[in-house]
């Protein structure tokens, strides 16, 4: 059975609060996830919170009320409090009545499959890499791989624009020497996008195993990492603009590739 709380002085309620900062994510190795929603998409893919705290009113919900009975029955911790408890550990107005707290969860780069996955080298915006994720997971890659300095995926930011698929979408960290020897290990064409490269090819063929590589939201790839790249895209410029967003021209590169591979697996 839930047990109440409505004191924000509670121990608790005072560690869900630190999760807001990196520090507190660091401590715990926990983060949060707001919103019955992605409660549920990640029940579906067997993720379950370490805590989970909501208000009454979610209860007014037939698929809440279940997902609070299933998390009880698994041994979450499940606490029941008020919405301005709630809007304190969202740092929300208007908070959602869910809001679990997970454990950080890293792939291994060996781990990753698929024919697709995207490297990102040096991402600072949480926005942008919460972006990513999602369209990562909307054309069914293998993976994501962050590479050097990075912000964290697990930042409230982040996973707010993830829209749940941190949990479906395998992420990892790794040096760009070890994403070299998977590149070579599994067979992989490694594209780039670069100013310095070329419009792809629209009728050119998939490879059988693609790397997409991308930069740093100022300064793009490092001369290294171009060198090493198989290919180097330039994306087609036609308005006034000179770029563009990099979860933007991520998902281009995404969608282009599976475009060539003729939408294998599009759901009808």
């Amino acid at each position: 059975m839930a047990h109440q709380i409505t004191s924000a002085s509670n121990p608790l309620i005072k560690t869900l609060k630190t999760l807001h900062m990196k520090k507190g994510r660091a401590e715990t190795g926990l983060f949060l996830a707001e919103g019955a929603r992605l409660a549920v998409e990640a029940s579906e893919l067997g993720v379950w919170p370490d805590i989970m705290v909501y208000a009454p009113a979610a209860m007014e919900r037939p698929q809440v009320r279940a997902l609070i009975a299933e998390a009880e029955n698994r041994r979450v911790r499940v606490i029941e409090t008020n919405e301005s408890i709630l809007g304190q550990i969202s740092k929300r107005d208007n908070p959602q009545t869910v809001i679990g707290a997970y454990k950080q969860n890293l792939a291994t780069l060996d781990s990753l499959e698929g024919e697709t996955i995207v490297a990102l080298e040096g991402i600072r915006d949480p926005g942008n890499l919460g972006t990513i994720l999602r369209t990562a997971d909307s054309t069914g890659a293998g993976g994501v791989v962050l590479i050097g300095e990075t912000c964290d995926p697990f930042s409230v930011e982040a996973v707010r624009a993830s829209m749940g698929s941190l949990f479906a979408m395998p992420l990892a960290r790794a040096s760009f020497e070890d994403l070299m020897r998977y590149k070579i290990a599994r067979g992989a064409e490694m594209s780039g996008l670069s100013l310095k490269g070329a419009m792809a090819d629209a009728n050119a063929p998939a490879p059988k195993r693609s790397i997409i590589l991308m930069g740093n939201e100022q300064s793009g790839l490092p001369p290294h990492m171009e060198a090493a790249c198989d290919v180097l895209v330039k994306l087609p410029m036609r308005g006034r603009a000179d770029s563009l967003n990099l979860a933007i021209a991520t998902g281009v590169m995404l969608y282009d590739v599976w475009r060539r591979r003729g939408y294998d697996g599009a759901r009808a």
